[in-house]
């Protein structure tokens, strides 16, 4: 199957024209409009993008240690299913895939539900490799799944079991096992000869990349209520990003942990139980001087990295990370809006209301989207139906649509001119 739709024209989300609606109640329009509106001082003002850059790998969750990729060359007019494989169990209950697949020296690399990690063949998809990491004790356990890390021939592995894991890439061969505080959720980084790590109950964990020794850790608040998975910690300048299940979000120096500034994501007047959860589950990004982040409860904010100084906020967030690219963020809400905004100023440039329920009509059904992530000129997101849809990064205008094998819960990877879906059914994708 070929993802067509990525770059043609699209067909409607409603399909052909259907029979006159019978009499009845029905939903105003306006109620599935969204909340935020352009900037009328934007209306006039191009988009313009820094040009593509080949993404030759993709090593750790959200790209590069910053999150900061901004446009990932994908030349391909039409891209074109290369090859599906199944890399072992995927979400189901309480274990869930909560991680991308990484790509590093031609090379793929998965860690399924149960902790089980990968080796495949980018060109074939053929395996490599594979190995368990849960001690014999763990593997009946629930929440086993984790995320993976590429640092110079070394794989670093986060657990559910609360063990951090240095594989060599080549060998599958366990160089270092260290034991944290508690489960991990989200995805290593790793930078510098150092890997950073996050746990459940809201600490920033240092580690030596080549012993495994702990450098450091940071603690934040605990928190009672917050959605499985977690942010990967943003790396870059010698600052360390941690995002926390609180709405906390620290600024912490690489070398010892020490706090150079914090803030709080939660905003005001919340008062559903759901948006009240004021966790960042969306990775922070670090692009140059700035910081962009996103929280549950409904805020994005560009904070100064040095100073911790708020340049702007907007009241709309979301569980997704955001994407910078050039003078625009692009961010993903929580009401399956799609927005451009100006990094300089939070001004919004667009908004695009991707579909809100499978039974629009009477609002039923729930469609939960994913992404964005920019990639050849067109802004990529996927739900839970396994549909894909392609925004332009410039007018917002839907360019197309199309279907994958399986729920899409996560963004894609790109490298080599590729596109790598990994489903929630344990499938990864690859398009060419």
């Amino acid at each position: 199957m070929g993802l067509t739709g990525l770059l043609a024209g699209c067909s409607s989300w409603l399909g052909e024209a259907e029979d006159p609606p019978l009499p009845g109640e029905r939903i105003s329009v306006l109620a599935l409009q969204s909340t935020v509106q352009p900037d009328i001082e934007l209306t006039d003002q191009r988009v313009i993008l820094p040009e593509p850059e080949p993404m030759v790998d993709w090593p750790q969750n959200g790209g590069y240690p910053s999150h900061a990729l901004h446009h990932v060359a994908l030349d391909n007019e039409v891209l074109e299913q290369d090859w599906s494989i199944d890399i072992g169990e995927g979400s189901m209950d309480d274990n869930l895939l909560l991680n991308q697949a990484i790509v590093a020296r031609g090379v793929i690399f998965t860690i399924d539900a149960s902790a089980e990690v990968r080796a495949f063949a980018a060109s074939s998809g053929k395996r490599i490799w594979s190995l368990e990491l849960a001690p014999e004790d763990e593997e009946d356990s629930t929440l086993l799944g984790g995320g993976l890390a590429y640092e110079a021939g070394v794989i670093y592995a986060t657990t559910g079991f609360a063990e951090i894991i240095a594989i060599d890439a080549p060998s599958a061969t366990i160089l270092w096992r260290q034991q944290v505080t508690a489960p991990m959720r989200s995805a290593p980084t790793v930078r510098g000869g150092r890997v950073f790590a996050i746990t459940i109950d809201n600490q920033t964990v240092a580690l030596n990349a080549r012993t495994g020794e702990t450098l450091w850790n940071h603690r934040g608040a605990s928190e009672g209520a917050s959605f499985i998975g977690g942010a990967s910690p943003a790396v870059d300048q010698g600052v360390v990003i941690s995002a926390y299940s609180t709405g906390e979000l620290y600024a912490l120096r690489v070398e010892n942990g020490q706090v150079i500034w914090s803030d709080a994501l939660a905003a005001a007047g919340r008062t559903d139980a759901v948006s009240a959860i004021a966790d960042i589950r969306g990775l922070p990004v670090i692009d140059n001087d700035l910081v962009v982040a996103t929280s549950n409860s409904g805020l994005t904010t560009a904070i100064d990295l040095r100073t911790g100084y708020r340049v702007w906020e907007l009241e709309a967030g979301g569980i997704q990370s955001p994407w910078v690219a050039g003078d625009y963020v692009y961010l993903l809400t929580n009401t399956n809006d799609l927005i451009a905004l100006r990094r300089k100023t939070g001004q919004v440039k667009w908004v695009t209301v991707l579909p809100r329920f499978t039974d629009p009509e009477e609002q039923e059904g729930p469609i939960v989207w994913t992404g964005p992530v920019l990639a050849g000129d067109r802004l990529i997101v996927g739900n839970e139906q396994g549909e894909v849809m392609t925004v332009s990064p410039y007018s917002g205008d839907i360019l197309g649509q199309d279907e994958v094998s399986g729920p899409i819960t996560l963004p894609p990877s790109v490298a080599g001119d590729s596109l790598y879906f990994l489903t929630a059914d344990a499938d990864l994708i690859a398009y060419r």
